[in-house]
């Protein structure tokens, strides 16, 4: 039986930097790590990639976890999809306070399309991360919104 998610991935170029930056921009913290040489035939065939190198970091905010890949081999891309392009396309955090992390993270360099606003539930803006992938503000100031985010269901 699925219970519910445990983390997404991320590929960057450079996996120090990535981490630091949601350390220090998001509160993240680093929950373990490691990587693989070539010429492991389990994760190839898992990941889909012939002889492939890579070192990872687990992150975790919270119930969230993020796994952090940098791959030294077959010649990553980088990948910057619209908002209207299909797959993922973003990461949302929630704020107690969106203005605030708004303007907290913006000093620190995060650059927004907008600041914050919303409807009559919520407040969100979009800005993106150290590697341009794009990461989501949300504060949802109708406790009866039916996503509210206390609203957790527990197995």
């Amino acid at each position: 039986m699925i219970r519910g998610v445990h983390h997404l991935a991320i590929s960057t170029p450079d996996i120090e930097r990535f981490v630091d930056h949601y350390e220090r921009w998001f509160g993240f913290e680093r929950a373990g790590g490691g990587g693989w040489e070539p010429g492991n035939e389990r994760i190839d065939t898992m990941v889909g990639l012939k002889d492939s190198q890579a070192k990872y970091a687990m992150i975790r905010l919270g119930n969230l976890h993020i796994e952090v890949f940098e791959y030294a081999s077959n010649d990553p891309r980088d990948v910057r999809p619209r908002m209207c392009d299909r797959g993922i396309t973003h990461l949302c955090l929630y704020c107690d306070d969106v203005f605030a992390e708004y303007e907290r993270l913006k000093a620190l360099g995060m650059e927004f399309n907008c600041p914050p606003g919303g409807s009559a539930a919520t407040r969100a803006t979009y800005g993106r991360d150290c590697d341009g992938n794009v990461v989501e503000l949300l504060q949802i100031v109708d406790p009866n919104c039916a996503f509210a985010f206390e609203r957790q269901q527990v197995a």
